[in-house]
């Protein structure tokens, strides 16, 4: 079936090269990489394939490899924790641990915001969202980003599925206009919240609730990471909000672990600390 879809493809290319040269010189930059992004998106979900998409000053290589169907998602979850280890977005600190917004001191902490700096890695994340939103939540009619980690790949997102997009702050602005939420949102709008990490879930809830306020509906979240604690998963269901995420706590330790990129007793530490993450190091 593959190769009868790719030689179809080569047919569609030959048609429109031949053809459709006054068709595309009507059209603008934005509007070629838009009609890109969108075809790509219906191949990955329609054919459960994934497109990674590096970009240099000359070219553009379009990379295609399998990755999922429904009963893959662990192989997927894998594959992208092999992905975060590959640009160190993982870092342990046991004898220095780092300390959350809820409090929490971690001697692990998933930096995925780093995936912005690798442009392949960057439109892999945005590819994975996007059919994340198209398979999970198809009936999205916004994106909104949570600040800041999420802006930017709530912004990826949108302009993938060229829907509007807005932002969530944790608070007003203290100046200005005071928005909570910047953009424009109207009320009554289907919204997909797109956020970068989720630890105790509490700013991710508290900007589904603000959206909610503002008289918008939100139909679902979809993250890159979660660290899947049992208090984040009680919050979601109490908030009846689905959460679907690109990997977690779990695939990552494993494949740190396979990859020697930490230790067994790194590992040791870590399950100490995920006994207890509220009370660990206090």
């Amino acid at each position: 079936m593959t190769t009868i879809f790719l030689g179809c493809c080569r047919c569609c290319f030959f048609v429109l090269r031949v053809c459709g040269q006054f068709v595309i010189s009507c059209l603008s930059v934005d509007d070629l990489f838009f009609i890109r992004d969108i075809f790509l998106c219906m191949i990955n979900l329609c054919f459960r394939k994934s497109f990674t998409i590096f970009a240099d000053n000359t070219a553009t290589a379009i990379i295609y490899q399998e990755t999922k169907n429904i009963q893959d998602m662990d192989k997927m979850k894998k594959a992208f924790a092999s992905k975060l280890l590959e640009i160190k977005a993982v870092k342990l600190q046991p004898n220095n641990p780092l300390t959350w917004a809820s409090g929490w001191k971690s001697p692990f902490y998933c930096d995925n915001r780093k995936t912005l700096s690798y442009p392949g890695l960057r439109n892999y994340v945005k590819l994975e969202l996007t059919h994340a939103v198209l398979e999970h939540f198809p009936e999205a009619e916004a994106v909104a980003g949570v600040a800041t980690g999420a802006i930017a790949q709530g912004a990826l997102v949108a302009d993938a599925l060229n829907l509007p997009f807005v932002y969530v702050r944790s608070k007003p602005k203290d100046h200005g206009m005071e928005n909570l939420i910047e953009g424009e949102l109207k009320p009554g709008t289907k919204v997909v919240v797109v956020e970068d990490l989720i630890s105790t879930g509490g700013s991710s809830l508290k900007a589904v609730e603000a959206i909610r306020r503002a008289g918008s509906e939100v139909i679902g979240m979809v993250a890159s990471y979660t660290y899947g604690f049992p208090v984040a998963k009680k919050a979601f269901e109490d908030a009846k909000v689905q959460l679907v995420t690109l990997t977690d706590y779990e695939h990552v330790v494993a494949e740190a672990r396979d990859t020697d990129y930490i230790a067994d007793s790194d590992v040791e530490v870590l399950d100490e600390w995920r006994k207890s993450p509220a009370e660990w190091k206090k």
